[in-house]
């Protein structure tokens, strides 16, 4: 049991410096998580650069959200939060109808597998793995924002 709880804290440890190094300089050999996952699950609708130019933009009405404006927009804040909650599902945008966008927090949860060990679901790993996920994407598309 204590065993277990080292391990877990271990991977919260991890994934947090992974995500604080996200910060560091380009030339560090750490990835960048939250630009593997904008890449992975954003970059198709939004673009590259988050200016709303993905190849698959044309295809919505309205097109896919210039990402990179998001503070501008918000009186110069960045709304990390509303951004937190859009992306995982809690909170809806108008321009997106019936849910078009998908809720990458339940996809997330939905990846990581299944653990039989009780204590490693009350601990919740699913929750954590999603979460830091969320973050570090959150956190990349507040570097994309225009100065």
């Amino acid at each position: 049991m204590e065993h277990l709880k080292i391990s877990i804290g271990a991977l919260a440890l991890a994934l947090g410096l992974s995500l604080m190094a996200s910060e560091a300089p380009a030339q560090s050999s750490v990835p960048d998580y939250g630009k593997a996952e904008y890449e992975s699950n954003c970059a198709s609708c939004h673009g590259l650069g988050g200016k709303g130019d993905g190849p698959l933009s044309e295809a919505f009405r309205p097109k896919a959200a210039d990402l990179t404006t998001l503070a501008k927009r918000n009186e110069g804040v960045f709304p990390a939060q509303r951004v937190y909650e859009i992306i995982d599902g809690r909170q809806e945008v108008a321009a997106h109808g019936p849910r078009a966008m998908p809720v990458w927090g339940r996809d997330y949860r939905s990846h990581v597998p299944d653990v039989t060990l009780a204590d490693i679901q009350i601990y919740g790993l699913k929750d954590a793995v999603a979460h830091n996920k969320l973050v570090a994407l959150v956190d990349y598309l507040h570097r994309l924002q225009v100065k």
